[in-house]
This record gives structure tokens, C-alpha cells and sequence, in this order.
């Protein structure tokens, strides 16, 4: 099923013809502003027979087109910010498996096109696959090898990180990669920071030996490695590198929920009671706000989406930023979900508390979440605002992406899908048996409207 939506273009190899893609190549070389545009991709098969259409559709626009190769989304997007370039592509899916691929398009600024640009890309996507491809002018494909150099380099000189202080920590770390674009970058950048490094799934030849979600479930060849050779930490990768989940030194998953609260702690420590703000969206734990508070910042919830989190960061100049899926944006480095970034703020963190990650973890507020799915056919949930309003009294109201009902020690986020014909049902409480108590009678009332 090819997908366009707001964070892209997704689809199996079969849906994405030369066509199509060379019609997204010519209708974005028309939405960027003059300059070079710069390509990149993970390490899917399928991404070189993709790259290469690209890369001379590009060219056939006039355009400079500049091939990053094999490399994390993060990277590409700061490469577009430190070359100034007029936008950039990824090749990816993201975490969708073989043999799903797909593209990413970054504007001028380092970040992905909203929603309006990326309808109005559609669009013109839409009527160039009705014309005939011609040559529009003689532009020139070039080849830049340091891109991920760059980026680490970049990321090491963060103002939050102290290089002595973590080699002196002397970290022991077990990065998976899943085969992933990171391959290289996480080990290479932990290296530099004095890290012990032991590699699992990085190898680009291999794509995906597990499910590519860095999820809980999906990480039990990574949890036996950190035991086994007695790590301090385990680094969980998605395939574009961008998002990090990780592992305690007890060999136990930590829920990518909590990879933005860890972040989230240290950067905010080095700003106590300055009203700094923190955004992140709608379905990330409130164990955010509890951080927070601890250093008198604030916290701001968007819609669903990165793009929506960077655009929010950027207008109100916060201090960090992230999702609940194990991505972190921090402003220093660019406006982007970065895994690098992730890890190494979560490595200072340790090195300044001298504690372990499952200490740490013992001192932040604990919550769980329950995510469920209903069926919900044609039905818009403004229809049926009201009656859902009377299954619960919440403390407030949140209707700017789906409906999100809060109470101080819980929450449940009804979100239709842009996809599929279903809602997705997200509670979080202070456990998992009070998470699924505070969404059953949503869960009842879509259920019974569905017969």
C-alpha cells in the first residue's frame, strides 16, 4: 500500500516506479529555492536502484545534486544546514520492514516540509506523472564522502558534553544497529568519546536480521550481549538512525519513552529554575513534565510528528525537544530526531551522576502505556465529541490532534489514523492494569458503534 503522508513517502519496491519517484525528483527540485540538493539513504537493497533514478532526475532539473551515500537521516538533515544546501531526500522507511522503501523530504532550514508543502508537493507530483519527463537543464551529480564525519564532529561539540569527563567514565557500550544507516555513525561517534564499543547488527550488507522496531520485544539478542560482556549500556538503533531506545546494565530494556526523559534531565540541569520549555507531542509520557518540573521548565505538546515538535521548538525557542519513540531534538546540534544526539547526552548524564542507567532509572517517576486499536469505519470524532465527553470527567481537554483526555495521574489519546480506518487508543498511567482501566470504556464505546 504506498503511503503519502506527512512524514513522507512510503511504499513496497513494486509501487515505487521510476516514474514516481523521478515525478517527486522534479516536483521537489521545483518547491526548493535555487542551491544543491542533497541525497542520502539507509542501507536498503533497494535504495541503490532508487538513489541512482534520483540522483539524475535531479540532474535533468538543473540542479547540483549531491550523493551523501549510505548515512543516518539526522545526517542528511544537518548537512542541509551546515552546506546550505536548497533541501535534501532519504531514502528510507524508516522502521517499516523489507521490502518497503520510501523518501523524506528536507527544506532549506534542516527540517521536513509540513503539511501544507507536503500536499502541495503531492499535487505536483500528481500532474507531473501525466506529463512527459523532459530535460529541463544540464545540472551535475557529485559525491561527498564526509558527511557523517561532519555530523559527529558536530555533535562532540556540543556545549552539554564534556569529552574528558566520559572517557574518564571509561563506557562500556553494545550498539545494535539492526544493519541500519547508523552502522557506521553511533559506533564510530562512541568511539571518539572514549567508549569500549561492541558492534551487533552493523554490518550495511545485512539489512534488518530483526524486526526493525527498537522495541522492548525486539531487543533480546541486544539485552543478552550487554550481560554477557558486562556493558554499561545497550544502544538500540532504528534503520535510519534516528531514533535510540536503550538497554540497562542489567541487560533490561528501558521503554524508548523514557530515552527524551533522560535527555530531557541533563540539559535541563544546566538551566535550573529558568522557565526553559520542552516540547514534545501528545502521546509522550508525562514522565516529561515531572522532569521538568524539577528545574522550574515548562512543557509544550503538539500534534503528532516531528515536524510539528521542530516547528513548535524553533517558534518558542526551547531548550529541547522529542518523541515518545526514542527521538530527542536538541537545537544545538539541528532541528532533527537524532539518535548520535540521544546518546550522547544520555552518556553525560551517567558520567556526571556516576550512577548506572537502571539507578537512574530508579529515580524518575514510573508510568506505563497501553496502545490499542479500534475500528472506526467512516467516523469523524468531532461527530461523536460529545458523547465521549461523558464517559469522563477529565481535568482538561487537549483537541489539537485526535481528543486527549488528562487527569493528573493519567491520560488517554484517541487518534485516528491517517492510513488505515482505525483509531489508536493511548493510556498511560502509574501502571499497566490503570492504563488499559482508563481506556476500556473508550475502547467499549468504538467497539459497540462498529457493529
Amino acid at each position: 500500500m504506498l503511503i503519502e503522508s506527512l512524514s513522507g513517502v512510503r511504499g513496497i519496491e513494486s509501487e515505487l516506479t521510476e516514474d514516481f519517484i523521478r515525478a517527486y525528483a522534479y516536483a521537489f527540485a521545483e518547491v526548493c529555492p535555487p542551491g544543491k540538493i542533497l541525497v542520502g539513504r539507509d542501507t536498503r537493497q533497494n535504495g541503490m536502484a532508487i538513489i541512482t533514478v534520483l540522483l539524475e532526475a535531479l540532474k535533468n532539473t538543473g540542479r547540483t545534486v549531491i550523493n551523501l551515500g549510505i548515512c543516518p537521516t539526522p545526517t542528511v538533515q544537518f548537512a542541509v544546514e551546515d552546506q546550505q544546501a536548497a533541501g535534501g531526500i532519504v531514502i528510507t522507511a524508516s522502521h517499516n520492514p523489507l521490502p518497503w522503501n520510501g523518501l523524506k523530504f528536507i527544506g532549506s532550514d534542516g527540517i521536513f516540509l509540513d503539511a501544507d508543502q507536503m500536499r502541495q508537493l503531492k499535487e505536483r507530483r500528481i500532474e507531473l506523472n501525466k506529463e512527459a519527463f523532459i530535460q529541463k537543464g544540464n545540472g551535475a551529480i557529485e559525491t561527498y564522502h564526509r558527511a557523517v564525519d561532519d555530523h559527529i564532529e558536530a555533535v562532540l561539540a556540543l556545549p552539554y558534553l564534556d569529552e574528558s569527563l566520559i572517557r574518564t567514565a571509561g563506557f562500556k557500550v553494545v550498539v545494535d544497529a539492526v544493519n541500519g544507516a547508523a552502522y557506521r555513525a553511533v559506533p564510530e561517534f562512541l568511539r571518539r568519546l572514549g567508549c569500549e564499543v561492541i558492534e551487533l547488527n552493523c554490518n550495511a550488507d545485512q539489512p534488518f536480521p530483526r524486526n526493525p522496531e527498537p522495541l522492548p520485544e525486539n531487543l533480546l539478542e541486544l539485552n543478552q550481549a550487554v550481560l554477557r560482556h558486562k556493558a554499561d549500556l545497550g544502544c538500540a538503533i532504528d534503520p535510519d538512525g534516528d531514533r535510540l531506545a536503550i538497554v540497562s546494565e542489567l541487560g533490561k530494556p528501558v521503554s524508548e519513552e523514557y530515552t527524551l526523559v533522560l535527555a530531557a534531565k541533563l540539559v535541563l540541569s544546566k538551566f535550573p529554575d529558568s522557565a526553559q520549555k520542552v516540547v514534545t507531542n501528545l502521546s509522550t509520557t508525562m514522565a516529561v513534565e515531572d522532569v521538568a518540573r524539577q528545574y522550574g521548565a515548562s512543557v509544550i505538546r503538539t500534534a503528532i510528528g516531528e515536524i510539528n515538535v521542530a516547528k513548535k521548538m524553533r517558534e518558542i525557542d526551547a531548550a529541547i525537544g522529542g518523541e515518545g519513540n526514542g527521538g530527542v531534538l536538541l537545537p544545538e546540534a539541528h532541528l532533527g530526531r537524532d539518535s548520535l544526539v540521544a546518546a550522547a547526552l544520555i552518556l553525560q548524564l551517567l558520567a556526571e551522576k556516576a550512577k548506572s542507567v537502571s539507578e537512574l532509572m530508579q529515580e524518575l517517576p514510573h508510568y506505563e502505556m497501553v496502545k490499542l486499536r479500534v475500528s472506526r469505519g467512516d467516523l469523524d470524532l468531532s461527530d461523536v465529541l460529545d458523547e465521549l465527553k461523558q464517559l469522563a470527567t477529565p481535568a482538561d481537554l487537549d483537541l489539537q490532534d485526535g481528543i486527549k483526555f488528562i487527569w493528573s495521574d493519567r491520560w488517554v489519546h484517541l487518534r485516528p489514523s491517517n492510513t488505515e480506518p482505525i483509531i489508536r487508543i493511548y493510556a498511560e498511567a502509574k501502571n499497566a492494569a490503570l492504563a488499559q482501566e482508563a481506556a476500556e470504556p473508550f475502547v467499549a464505546f468504538f467497539t459497540e458503534l462498529s457493529k
